[in-house]
């Protein structure tokens, strides 16, 4: 793992830092540090506006094979993009899914096809994915997947009937990769396939889910008949590009969602300060920890990132849902701590939360959504340390 950066690198560290000084203001002055964990709804269209800025100066798929329209970046001059990125306060990225999770996954198993349809879309920031993985009763358990497809011959198109819950931002979408059961007679992990929907149809159903917040990033989804544009792979290769996708999440992409924490570590920080929270000893140790742990994310994400990447699980990334999840429910519980009194009060109405309080009630799913953490510690043990798997009731 090299944690160093070269003078070449420094170099383009420079001239990132100038680019975001000279674009992230005027129109997009507002953006800076919004759009993080329970924060993702605020400023839709002009974060999406800034997606297109961002494609304009060629900031999008900085790891992606020049072949595809990408700047083929080493992982190091990726680190440096992040980091400059969350410096300069650079808004939650609106095409995080696309980017970071489809797009490596249609270059890895795609076709030509369907990479001159959808790549370039991503690339210049103007079309933007969910992702359909969960259900009612298939969360952590991905593989319970009751959503169905099935071929029909007269359209020759793929029918998808069923619910996907906890979509993410689906509400603002045009496509969704859709992991849907094609064989009737199948069970677990086989007979699933990897579809690509559009959201702009009438078989497609969007439903808010309110959330303690009061927001509302995540949605139900529900298929009536909806058509699939294509599918990735063949019928029932969907949970091996599956489980890729859930690799490339554990990429580079890691190193936007630590952007976010930081910013938020930095507000917590700020307001210690401000209110003299900071003089409270335990308040400071805890602040260290904060500080500390994230110093560790980081770490292991490069050591993640200096094998290949190509979307495969190493036994260093299966720790990092839970790592994380378990540091940011932490930091929320602290940003109360440091708010003192002031936690419980609202400025108006039901929902006039504050970023910190949002912050702290976000906080209190991160270890369920994306995989609970006795899932987590089922895979650590299981496919990382080769010990027994857990019985399983038939």
């Amino acid at each position: 793992m090299k944690i160093g950066f070269s003078p070449e690198d420094e170099a383009f560290r420079q001239e990132v830092a100038d680019w975001l000084a000279e674009h992230l203001c005027g129109p997009y002055e507002p953006l800076r540090f919004r759009g993080g964990p329970g924060d993702e709804h605020m400023f839709p269209e002009e974060r999406k506006a800034w997606e297109r800025e961002l494609a304009r100066g060629g900031w999008i798929g900085l790891g992606w094979p020049s072949a595809y329209g990408g700047r083929s970046l080493s992982i190091s001059q990726q680190v440096i993009f992040y980091e400059e990125y969350a410096r300069a306060g650079g808004p939650g990225r609106m095409g995080h899914i696309g980017e970071g999770l489809i797009g490596p996954t249609l270059v890895t198993f795609g076709s030509d096809e369907q990479r001159a349809r959808f790549l370039p879309g991503i690339l210049e920031g103007r079309e933007f994915w969910c992702q359909g993985y969960s259900e009612p009763g298939a969360g952590s358990d991905l593989a319970a997947v009751k959503t169905r497809a099935r071929f029909d011959e007269a359209s020759g198109k793929w029918l998808i009937n069923g619910q996907k819950v906890w979509t993410s931002l689906a509400h603002e979408s045009d496509w969704c990769f859709v992991l849907a059961r094609t064989d009737p007679d199948s069970r677990g992990h086989h007979g699933l396939s990897f579809l690509l929907v559009p959201m702009d149809q009438p078989g497609i159903k969007v439903q808010p889910i309110q959330q303690i917040t009061g927001t509302s990033e995540f949605n139900e989804v529900f298929f009536d008949d909806a058509e699939a544009s294509c599918m990735i792979g063949a019928p029932g290769d969907g949970w091996k590009i599956a489980m890729a996708l859930l690799g490339f999440e554990r990429g580079v992409s890691t190193l936007g969602q630590q952007m976010q924490f930081q910013n938020e570590l930095d507000e917590v920080i700020r307001l210690a300060k401000r209110n003299g929270a900071a003089e409270d000893p335990l308040i400071r140790q805890r602040l260290a920890q904060a500080w500390a742990g994230l110093r560790v994310l980081r770490y292991n994400s490069l050591r993640m990132l200096s094998g290949p990447q190509d979307g495969s699980l190493r036994r260093e990334a299966t720790i990092y849902k839970l790592a994380w999840s378990t540091w940011h429910a932490e930091l929320g519980k602290l940003a109360m701590d440091v708010l003192g009194p002031q936690a419980e009060i609202l400025d108006g109405g039901p929902y006039e939360l504050s970023r910190l309080q949002s912050l702290f009630l976000f906080t209190r799913a991160d270890t369920i959504y994306g995989g609970s953490n006795e899932i987590q510690r089922n895979i650590i043990a299981e496919r990382a340390l080769g010990m027994p798997r857990e019985p399983r009731v038939q």
